[in-house]
């Protein structure tokens, strides 16, 4: 058996850069695989030639903030910051927390544990909890609270439906973690991105029981294939947010101006770009059975996903370690997977699958995929 050499860093940006630089089925990184609607490039191309190519306001278009402002109705304009996608936004919390809390503290998120998560505490120095869910997906709240207690910990990530673990959080458990928050005075970052890609049931907004210890994280990038546009929000309490956005002037600064215009337009013309967020979850749908139905069928353990970009699987019972497995299969076949050790350390035996991409290539995964376990 080879025995491969493991990357020092994001193992989601190593397996995707062996396809950008030889070619190959990229399930690695939650890149979708569809063009963006042809409305948005429309109104792009036409938007560019409009004198909007200098710095945002700070804040963000302000056209399009007043846009959020109507979509969730009981927040303020203040309560509101664009930011540079999702991820600037949860990192600019964790700046801001860094800068408000007592050390020591603990940050803590639920197994398996999407990277930035548990990057973001090491950058710090601070101490990351991964709390396991149960076989069946739920939370023991009691040995929760007991952590909480025992490691201090005032940051909790929830991100719902899940990456890499397609979980979708009930309501009354969303409601028993926010309970427990403000009990314990935590601080819970509710990233929201894949909220509108689930597969049958919508989930519970956390943002309908917001308090001064929530904050709300979203993007457009998922909803509308435009990872590469990094248009995110986040929404705070107005006792928060001043600081917030101080800190933002200096890190992010602002959002570009032509592609926050660009979106302006088209949520506001096409009703928040509802036909193409239906049709894209349809596609998740038919790459999700699709691909669940073949990995069943070669051995693989899928636990329940309710939607969101990914399948989470164990491995076949003769497969062991997933970086081994995952380093074969783009080496034989060019198919690119994350291995689970990336997400927890006590999920080797795991592959996390990109399934936003078009049926077609998912069929051709399927094919490879069988070929590589058959040989």
């Amino acid at each position: 058996m080879k025995d491969y050499k493991k990357p020092e860093g994001s193992y989601i940006s190593f397996m995707s850069n062996k396809v950008k630089r030889y070619g190959g089925i990229n399930l690695a990184q939650g890149i979708p695989g569809f063009t963006p609607p042809d409305e948005l490039l429309d109104i792009l191309s036409k938007v560019s030639h409009k004198n909007v190519h200098q710095y945002a306001p700070g804040n963000g278009n302000d056209e399009l903030l007043d846009l959020l402002v109507r979509k969730y109705e009981k927040f303020a304009k203040e309560n509101f910051l664009i930011t540079n996608g999702a991820t600037e936004a949860v990192s600019l919390l964790y700046t801001y927390f860094n800068n408000i809390l007592d050390k020591p503290y603990s940050a803590l998120a639920f197994e398996p544990v999407y990277e930035s998560y548990k990057k973001l505490p090491e950058i710090f120095r601070d101490k990351f909890i991964s709390f396991p869910l149960s076989e069946s997906g739920a939370v023991d709240f009691q040995k929760l609270r007991e952590v909480c207690q025992n490691e201090n910990t005032k940051i909790i990530f929830l991100n719902t439906p899940g990456n890499p673990l397609g979980k979708i959080w009930k309501r009354e458990e969303v409601l028993q973690l926010l309970k427990l928050a403000g009990e314990l005075n935590i601080f819970v970052i509710t990233d929201a991105v894949y909220q509108e890609l689930y597969f049958s049931e919508k989930p519970y907004n956390p943002i309908e029981d917001f308090s001064e210890n929530l904050f709300y994280v979203n993007s457009f990038s998922k909803i509308f294939s435009i990872t590469g546009w990094r248009i995110g929000y986040l929404i705070a309490s107005r006792r928060h947010m001043p600081s917030i956005k101080s800190i933002h002037d200096y890190t992010g600064l602002c959002v570009p101006s032509v592609l926050q215009e660009a979106l302006k337009d088209f949520i506001s013309d096409y009703d928040w770009g509802s036909f193409y967020i239906e049709s894209l979850r349809n596609k998740l749908k038919v790459s999700f059975g699709i691909l669940k139905e073949s990995l069943e069928g070669l051995g693989f353990y899928i636990p329940e996903i309710k939607g969101g970009f990914f399948i989470w699987a164990r491995l076949p019972e003769r497969w062991e370690d997933g970086f081994q497995f995952a380093m074969e299969l783009y080496e034989k076949e060019q198919v690119a997977v994350i291995p689970g050790e990336h997400f927890s350390t006590s999920k080797r035996n795991y592959i996390r699958f990109n399934i936003a991409r078009e049926k077609e290539e998912i069929e051709e995964a399927v094919k490879r995929l069988n070929r590589f376990l058959n040989s």
